[in-house]
């Protein structure tokens, strides 16, 4: 997929444990609260609160723990120092990965990080020896729900998507950043069952891996997102 989120918090909650399920609920809670510290905590106001509020819904996050994060952003209440890192890497077959995250220390992240990449077919890139070959677009889950492909794929080009692409049975959209909340409101108010919508980096090429280079792509993939700090990991493959 181009630049398909890989092993995404959203894309596997529903079906994790109570420990995983509280896992996500951390992520979204670090990203909440830099997302309010950054635009203020009102979400109409602030479009990157918004996205991550409907992130953070999908997986049935407390209401108590969303006003929690946000107050902590805004300095209502007390909170850990958080700062937001991102890395370039290459993994199994010589893919391209960012990896994105929000720590409390950002030392300690790059080690781990650095880590699970050298014991899984992967390692640490320059600054700018990746990142060229992405594009920032807005990104929009539509679950079909019984509707026609050729349906629901026109109903997002009139509703101003770039592209569309389908990875099992859902269908990803791709938006320009400054047109996601419109196309994600028009796709709703003609009855589209929305599951997430979020600002991705879309691989402008894709590599097709062997399936033992994808097993381990998916191996690593899973070993980034069980740490803490990880919220997103991007590829190029295929």
């Amino acid at each position: 997929m181009s630049g398909h989120s890989h092993a995404k918090t959203v894309a596997h909650v529903k079906e994790m444990a109570a420990a995983k399920r509280g896992a996500a609920f951390s992520k979204f809670g670090r990203l909440i609260t830099i997302a309010a510290k950054e635009g203020g905590g009102d979400p109409t106001k602030n479009s990157k609160l918004k996205a991550v509020l409907e992130q953070a819904k999908t997986v049935n996050m407390p209401k108590e723990n969303i006003e929690r994060a946000i107050k902590k952003g805004t300095g209502e209440l007390a909170g850990e120092a958080l700062e937001v890192v991102s890395y370039e890497a290459f993994g199994p077959g010589g893919i391209a990965l960012i990896i994105d995250g929000v720590t409390d220390n950002s030392n300690r992240t790059l080690g781990e990080v650095r880590t699970i990449l050298n014991q899984n077919n992967g390692k640490m890139a320059g600054e700018g020896a990746v990142r060229w070959m992405f594009e920032r677009k807005g990104s929009i889950v539509v679950l079909p729900e019984g509707k026609v492909k050729d349906e629901l794929e026109m109903a997002a080009i009139d509703a101003g998507a770039d592209d569309v692409k389908w990875y099992e049975e859902n269908m990803e959209v791709h938006t320009k950043i400054e047109d996601l909340e419109a196309v994600r409101k028009s796709l709703e108010d003609k009855g589209f069952k929305i599951d997430g919508a979020s600002l991705d980096y879309v691989a402008k090429e894709e590599v097709v891996l062997s399936e033992k280079e994808k097993e381990q792509a998916e191996k690593l993939f899973e070993l980034l997102d069980d740490n803490d700090a990880v919220t997103n990991i991007y590829s190029n493959m295929k």
